[in-house]
């Protein structure tokens, strides 16, 4: 899939909705979907009043409160399904949590902050906004992964509890697609790795990123819209790379 930095083609959805749409890739996904010809575009983030500009709909929504989840998700369900939920949310870094270099750096406090945000997170977005596809036409529901995630493709170590709730959520990801697999038989669960981005999460670890695999947020954004556009049910449960390429669980 050949590197671009806007999406050139119209995509197949005209309802969406992203979930942690004040980060990065998020807005990112925010703007090309609306450049893509999405008749609708529901941009959710933590501390965003509802208000609407032109196909865009800012709300508020923060994957670790369940409370504000269900409630947008019922906001959105009155105004009809979604063809596509992509939760855009995660951390490796934060106030008391750092990737890290060895089993002498483990701490409790870091490892349930790492998965609460990694996995728990998306999991209860998964729970609430599932429901919001449709019953009988395609859909697709697709949260930021990463390839450290992969139990199979580890090959350094380290960045114990970022590694492991990523591989929890590639889990979460593949439970979803065989629970929707009964009811959404068209629907296209996938996890996403969008590639090292030029955001704050990356920021501290930058220097070790060889030339050439830096992408902006608009970069990324265009090439996993091009790879979810791609997905088919037989892809549910997967995680795939930003080149459209699958990365072993």
């Amino acid at each position: 899939m050949p590197l671009a930095a806007a999406v050139s083609a119209p995509l197949p959805w005209r309802r969406v909705a992203v979930l942690g749409a004040r980060g990065a890739i998020g807005g990112a996904l925010v703007a090309q979907l609306a450049a893509g010809g999405a008749e609708r575009v529901y941009a959710l983030a933590r501390g965003t009043p509802w208000r609407e500009d032109g196909p865009l709909c800012h709300g508020p929504v923060d994957v670790l409160d369940e409370t504000a989840l269900a409630a947008a998700a019922a906001r959105l369900a009155d105004e009809g399904t979604l063809d596509a939920v992509i939760v855009a949310t995660g951390a490796l870094h934060a106030p008391g949590m750092m990737p890290e270099k060895s089993l002498r750096d483990l701490n409790l406090a870091a490892l349930q902050q790492a998965f609460t945000i990694n996995c728990a997170g998306p999991a209860l977005a998964f729970k609430h906004f599932l429901p919001l596809l449709p019953r009988q036409t395609p859909g697709v529901m697709a949260s930021l992964s990463a390839r450290v995630g992969s139990i199979g493709d580890n090959r350094k170590g380290g960045w114990y509890g970022y590694r492991a709730a990523k591989a929890a959520l590639n889990m979460v990801v593949r439970c979803t697609a065989i629970e929707a697999a009964r009811r959404y038989p068209q629907a296209v669960i996938a996890g996403l790795h969008p590639g090292t981005v030029d955001s704050p999460l990356s920021q501290p670890f930058q220097g070790f990123v060889p030339a050439g695999q830096l992408f902006t947020p608009q970069q990324s954004a265009a090439r996993l819209l091009a790879v979810l556009a791609r997905l088919r049910p037989e892809d549910s449960g997967k995680c795939f790379a930003h080149d459209g390429a699958e990365i072993p669980p």
